[in-house]
Protein backbone atom coordinates (compact mmCIF):
# COMPACT_ATOMS: atom_id res chain seq x y z
CA UNK A 1 0.00 0.00 0.00
CA UNK A 2 1.45 3.55 -0.91
CA UNK A 3 1.84 6.26 1.43
CA UNK A 4 -0.86 8.51 0.15
CA UNK A 5 -3.16 5.57 0.80
CA UNK A 6 -1.96 5.08 3.96
CA UNK A 7 -2.45 8.47 5.17
CA UNK A 8 -6.00 8.63 3.26
CA UNK A 9 -6.89 5.22 5.37
CA UNK A 10 -5.83 6.46 8.40
CA UNK A 11 -7.31 10.41 8.36
CA UNK A 12 -10.74 8.25 7.27
CA UNK A 13 -10.44 5.74 10.79
CA UNK A 14 -9.85 9.17 12.80
CA UNK A 15 -12.48 10.85 10.98
CA UNK A 16 -15.10 7.77 11.46
CA UNK A 17 -13.87 7.25 15.09
CA UNK A 18 -14.44 10.61 16.24
CA UNK A 19 -17.99 10.39 15.78
CA UNK A 20 -18.13 8.01 18.71
CA UNK A 21 -18.85 10.17 21.59
CA UNK A 22 -21.01 8.43 24.40
CA UNK A 23 -24.64 8.54 24.09
CA UNK A 24 -26.63 9.38 26.99
CA UNK A 25 -28.14 6.23 27.87
CA UNK A 26 -27.85 3.82 31.48
CA UNK A 27 -24.61 2.45 32.07
CA UNK A 28 -24.31 -1.15 31.39
CA UNK A 29 -23.41 -3.81 33.81
CA UNK A 30 -19.95 -4.70 31.78
CA UNK A 31 -17.08 -2.98 33.25
CA UNK A 32 -15.81 -0.71 31.00
CA UNK A 33 -19.03 0.38 29.17
CA UNK A 34 -20.01 4.01 28.68
CA UNK A 35 -23.48 5.99 30.48
CA UNK A 36 -25.27 7.37 33.28
CA UNK A 37 -25.89 5.42 36.72
CA UNK A 38 -26.67 6.55 39.57
CA UNK A 39 -27.70 5.70 43.46
CA UNK A 40 -29.86 6.76 46.19
CA UNK A 41 -27.73 6.97 49.59
CA UNK A 42 -30.60 8.63 51.65
CA UNK A 43 -33.66 10.38 51.25
CA UNK A 44 -32.80 13.08 49.47
CA UNK A 45 -29.11 12.28 49.13
CA UNK A 46 -27.66 10.59 45.60
CA UNK A 47 -24.74 9.41 43.80
CA UNK A 48 -25.14 10.46 40.25
CA UNK A 49 -22.48 10.19 37.33
CA UNK A 50 -21.61 9.71 34.31
CA UNK A 51 -18.63 7.75 32.22
CA UNK A 52 -17.18 8.92 28.92
CA UNK A 53 -15.32 6.95 26.40
CA UNK A 54 -12.03 7.52 24.77
CA UNK A 55 -13.87 10.25 22.54
CA UNK A 56 -15.45 11.92 24.74
CA UNK A 57 -14.33 15.14 26.32
CA UNK A 58 -14.54 16.19 29.73
CA UNK A 59 -16.62 19.25 30.10
CA UNK A 60 -19.17 16.70 27.77
CA UNK A 61 -19.34 14.43 30.89
CA UNK A 62 -19.08 16.96 33.35
CA UNK A 63 -22.71 18.30 31.52
CA UNK A 64 -24.33 14.49 31.25
CA UNK A 65 -23.28 14.12 34.89
CA UNK A 66 -25.21 17.56 35.83
CA UNK A 67 -27.87 16.53 33.62
CA UNK A 68 -28.18 13.09 35.27
CA UNK A 69 -28.33 14.85 38.40
CA UNK A 70 -31.23 16.93 37.57
CA UNK A 71 -33.20 14.39 36.17
CA UNK A 72 -32.42 11.86 39.50
CA UNK A 73 -33.76 15.17 41.73
CA UNK A 74 -36.88 15.71 39.61
CA UNK A 75 -37.68 12.08 39.25
CA UNK A 76 -37.52 12.09 43.20
CA UNK A 77 -40.01 15.24 43.65
CA UNK A 78 -36.80 17.31 44.22
CA UNK A 79 -37.05 20.82 41.92
CA UNK A 80 -33.94 21.57 43.52
CA UNK A 81 -30.60 20.34 44.27
CA UNK A 82 -27.33 21.00 45.37
CA UNK A 83 -23.80 18.91 44.23
CA UNK A 84 -21.96 18.68 47.66
CA UNK A 85 -18.88 16.46 46.56
CA UNK A 86 -18.10 15.75 42.94
CA UNK A 87 -15.10 13.29 42.50
CA UNK A 88 -13.67 13.02 38.73
CA UNK A 89 -12.56 9.09 38.30
CA UNK A 90 -11.04 9.19 35.04
CA UNK A 91 -8.53 6.92 34.25
CA UNK A 92 -6.30 6.75 30.72
CA UNK A 93 -5.12 4.36 28.21
CA UNK A 94 -2.21 4.12 25.88
CA UNK A 95 -1.53 2.43 22.16
CA UNK A 96 1.58 2.21 20.30
CA UNK A 97 0.67 1.13 16.60
CA UNK A 98 2.63 -2.00 15.46
CA UNK A 99 5.20 -1.21 12.89
CA UNK A 100 6.18 -2.33 9.48
CA UNK A 101 9.31 -2.21 7.74
CA UNK A 102 9.71 -2.87 3.75
CA UNK A 103 13.32 -3.10 2.24
CA UNK A 104 14.84 -4.17 -1.08
CA UNK A 105 18.47 -4.54 -2.20
CA UNK A 106 20.15 -4.42 -5.31
CA UNK A 107 23.72 -5.83 -6.09
CA UNK A 108 25.97 -4.81 -8.46
CA UNK A 109 29.35 -6.32 -8.61
CA UNK A 110 30.60 -6.19 -5.43
CA UNK A 111 28.13 -3.39 -4.22
CA UNK A 112 25.07 -3.94 -2.37
CA UNK A 113 22.52 -0.80 -2.38
CA UNK A 114 19.35 -0.91 -0.59
CA UNK A 115 16.71 1.21 1.11
CA UNK A 116 14.38 0.19 3.82
CA UNK A 117 10.84 2.36 4.48
CA UNK A 118 9.11 1.70 8.16
CA UNK A 119 5.59 2.87 8.67
CA UNK A 120 3.60 2.53 12.26
CA UNK A 121 4.55 2.81 15.84
CA UNK A 122 2.79 6.12 16.39
CA UNK A 123 1.58 6.53 20.12
CA UNK A 124 -2.13 6.62 20.70
CA UNK A 125 -3.05 8.18 24.44
CA UNK A 126 -6.73 7.83 25.44
CA UNK A 127 -8.79 9.61 28.55
CA UNK A 128 -11.92 7.64 29.40
CA UNK A 129 -13.44 10.68 31.64
CA UNK A 130 -15.51 9.54 34.81
CA UNK A 131 -17.63 12.20 36.85
CA UNK A 132 -19.16 11.84 39.89
CA UNK A 133 -21.57 13.95 42.04
CA UNK A 134 -23.31 13.60 45.24
CA UNK A 135 -26.62 15.59 45.53
CA UNK A 136 -28.55 16.78 48.15
CA UNK A 137 -32.07 17.25 46.81
CA UNK A 138 -34.77 19.95 47.99
CA UNK A 139 -37.90 20.39 47.39
CA UNK A 140 -38.40 24.17 48.58
CA UNK A 141 -35.35 26.28 47.20
CA UNK A 142 -32.74 26.08 50.52
CA UNK A 143 -31.15 29.91 51.38
CA UNK A 144 -27.61 28.79 51.28
CA UNK A 145 -23.96 29.97 49.71
CA UNK A 146 -23.81 27.29 48.31
CA UNK A 147 -24.69 26.87 44.18
CA UNK A 148 -28.63 25.43 44.00
CA UNK A 149 -29.37 24.01 40.73
CA UNK A 150 -33.42 24.58 39.33
CA UNK A 151 -33.57 20.73 38.33
CA UNK A 152 -36.19 22.12 34.98
CA UNK A 153 -33.77 24.83 34.05
CA UNK A 154 -30.59 22.22 33.75
CA UNK A 155 -32.12 19.58 31.96
CA UNK A 156 -33.60 21.96 29.26
CA UNK A 157 -30.65 23.85 28.80
CA UNK A 158 -28.25 20.47 28.60
CA UNK A 159 -31.04 18.61 26.37
CA UNK A 160 -30.91 21.24 23.77
CA UNK A 161 -27.31 21.70 24.26
CA UNK A 162 -26.70 17.93 23.25
CA UNK A 163 -29.39 17.70 20.87
CA UNK A 164 -30.79 15.08 23.52
CA UNK A 165 -34.85 14.17 23.26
Amino acid sequence: MNTSLKIAFHLLAILLLSSCASTYTPQSNFPGFNGYFDTQLGENIFQVGFQGDGYDSRSRVTDLALLRSAEVALKNGFPYFVIVTNADNSTGASYVAPTTTQASATAIGNTTYGTATTYGGQSFLFTYPNTTNTIVCFKDKPITQALVFEANLVITSLKSRYGIK
